[in-house]
């Protein structure tokens, strides 16, 4: 599974590739799609560009998404966007309209009550597993990780030369943590490619999109996220796509 992730956290100052309104991210959905994504992340944004979960904003990018793809699509639940934990659970109970699965990462405080605030709404829950943080260790002790959709395993070392190394070390904690999940791993930045080579390698899910990176593999600016598709999917071509946990690769030798 190769998911798309439009924006992120970024805005417009970034880059004018960001997607920010309904309508932006719907197009940019439709050309990612079409390019070959398989599944869309978002993060719903106010007029002013602030990542946002209140029902209204959530409900209106969904909306515009799924008008213009036919494949799942999920949002953020990140603190950023809604600082107190008891506040974003609520967000999530009041939401009138439901994304296929919401990203949870698990070092924030409140990990627990948001995704099963998700859970209770029938949600899938993608479980952001960050390198450098405890969100491993913590999943593992959750009595909610078997329920969860899948693991995200998300680097977050942005050295070209290090992220492949930072993965594997990520992905053998994830093995522990959560046997048997199917395991999405990505990276950020500079260690996007390297990892998104590796996660080609070992058969897993990978993302791209400008949330990640805002450059193509030979560094170039990228104009959009369905070049970034494009991109990835002419790096993994001919490699498994097929949905797979971790445990089988742990014992691999490193490249």
């Amino acid at each position: 599974m190769l998911q798309v992730c439009l924006n992120g956290p970024r805005t417009a100052a970034d880059s004018a590739a960001v997607p920010m309104s309904p309508a932006a991210l719907a197009d940019a959905a439709r050309q990612a799609v079409a390019a070959g994504a398989d599944d869309v992340h978002v993060h719903p944004k106010t007029p002013c560009g602030r990542d946002s979960l209140a029902p209204s904003v959530v409900a209106a990018a969904l909306e515009a998404v799924r008008a213009a793809v036919d494949v799942p699509v999920g949002v953020t639940t990140g603190a950023w966007a809604e600082p107190d934990p008891v506040r974003r659970a609520e967000r999530i109970a009041s939401w009138t309209v439901l994304p296929d699965h919401a990203s949870v990462n698990w070092h924030e405080p409140g990990a627990e009550a948001v995704a099963a605030a998700l859970l209770a709404r029938g949600v899938g829950v993608e479980a952001g597993l960050w390198s450098g943080t405890d969100g491993a260790a913590a999943f593992a002790r959750s009595p909610l990780a078997p329920r969860v959709l899948r693991v995200l395993a998300e680097v977050t070392d942005t050295a070209a030369g290090s992220a492949r190394t930072t993965a594997r070390a990520l992905l053998a904690a994830v093995a522990a943590a959560a046997p048997g999940r199917p395991v999405l791993l990505h990276g950020q930045d500079g260690g996007v490619w390297p990892v998104l080579r590796l996660a080609g390698e070992l058969g897993l899910d990978t993302r791209i999109g400008i949330e990640d990176t805002l450059l193509l593999p030979d560094g170039r600016p990228a104009v959009s996220n369905a070049q970034l598709i494009l991109a990835a999917t002419a790096l993994t071509r001919g490699r498994p796509r097929a949905s797979r946990s971790y445990t089988a690769f742990t014992n691999r030798p490193s490249h």
